[in-house]
């Protein structure tokens, strides 16, 4: 129980159902933190709905993990100018990994989270599953979820929208029905600091040296700095050199050369991307596929190919923008590549897995000038 209305929610509902409901909530980060779930205040309104429905309620602190697994790994990233995705890396270390193990040792059956995901058993396989919610689907930040930890997931609210979750917050008199759902990363602050710096600078700031960097465009011309080289991810448009009416994007960052180079969007442009870490749902998949690069972004129809080790490729059915390494890309079940008695429109919302972007090597990436030869070959 995060605090949050969906988690209150999921709650209710798994006691109406007759289960024996304990509420836990994790605490995590001990620092400054006016977003997210990490606030006293989050645990206060976990422990009041505990209330409220006549159920126990249990405070576990894994700040240790938290901070080897999500905090250190976001400031490492950050350092070698890769962009973190530190709530996915929260749900694989902490939320379905360390508190599952103390889960189970305590005996319990499983563990239910407020995610707007279904968890569906179509024979003996068990199925991840977009919510019904399409805008607040969740299905992306829980990927990693094999067979193992499937079997005893529950997600109560995954087959409700949100307006019908917090219908029946209200209902039940929850204190948590109108709070507003958790922004940005939880251990960051939205204040500035004493310096005048914004919660991200001043958070990395403190931790790892920033450095400035020159911006130039695609031939190398300087156009202007920038102040931490470490904080530009590919695609940003945003603080960096612009002007003279030409849009300009970032299309590389060079971290140990100080440089971010920009150019025109079709430069971004890529027909593969390769994925590292890849974990998959059931079995190891290849071809056809849709797939997601963000948490709310559009799936795109792809390919895949399995690579050596954990890795493989996504062959794009049309170009796409870089992905920034370090993001997640997730792949989905394809159209016609459904099994099964389910009355589920599963085109697109079957989880198979996913794993971390990696950086593309300059050969590998379709530049401008070859990327109407690489749109006519499809």
């Amino acid at each position: 129980m995060s605090g949050g209305v969906d988690s209150s929610v999921a709650a209710a509902i798994l006691r109406d159902q007759g289960h024996h409901v304990v509420g836990v909530t994790m605490r995590l980060w001990g620092g400054e933190s006016d977003t997210g779930c990490c606030s006293v205040s989050d645990v206060d309104d976990a422990r009041r709905v505990a209330q409220q429905l006549g159920i126990d309620h249990l405070v576990f602190n894994f700040g240790e993990d938290f901070h080897r697994s999500v905090v250190d790994p976001y400031v490492h990233d950050h350092a070698r100018g890769v962009t973190p995705n530190p709530c996915i890396e929260c749900n694989r270390h902490v939320k379905f990994d360390r508190l599952y193990d103390r889960a189970f040792l305590l005996g319990f059956d499983a563990v239910a989270t407020g995610h707007h995901a279904q968890v569906v058993q179509d024979n003996e396989v068990w199925n991840l599953v977009r919510g019904v919610d399409r805008a607040k689907d969740q299905s992306y930040v829980v990927y990693m979820l094999d067979q193992e930890r499937l079997a005893r997931t529950m997600f109560p609210v995954g087959s409700m929208t949100k307006a019908q979750v917090r219908e029946r917050a209200t209902q039940l008199g929850l204190r948590t029905a109108d709070k507003p759902d958790s922004q940005d990363v939880c251990f960051i602050t939205s204040q500035r600091d004493d310096q005048g710096r914004a919660g991200r600078v001043s958070f990395l700031g403190r931790r790892i040296p920033l450095h400035e960097a020159e911006v130039v465009d695609e031939n190398g011309v300087h156009l202007g700095r920038v102040d931490a080289v470490e904080m530009v991810t590919l695609g940003q448009r945003r603080g960096v050199a612009g002007g003279g009416g030409v849009k300009r994007f970032v299309v590389d960052v060079d971290i140990d050369g100080r440089q971010v180079t920009v150019g025109p969007e079709e430069m971004l442009m890529t027909s593969s991307e390769v994925l590292a870490a890849v974990t998959w749902t059931h079995e190891a998949y290849s071809g056809p596929a849709f797939v997601q690069c963000s948490a709310h972004g559009q799936p795109q129809l792809a390919t895949i190919e399995l690579l050596d080790g954990s890795a493989v490729r996504v062959h794009w059915q049309q170009p796409q923008r870089r992905v920034s390494p370090g993001q997640s890309a997730v792949i989905y079940r394809a159209v016609g590549d459904v099994s099964g008695g389910h009355d589920l429109d599963a085109t697109g919302d079957i989880v198979l897995g996913g794993g971390s972007v990696q950086a593309m090597p300059p050969t590998e990436i379709s530049p401008s000038s070859t990327l109407g030869a690489a749109l006519s070959t499809i």
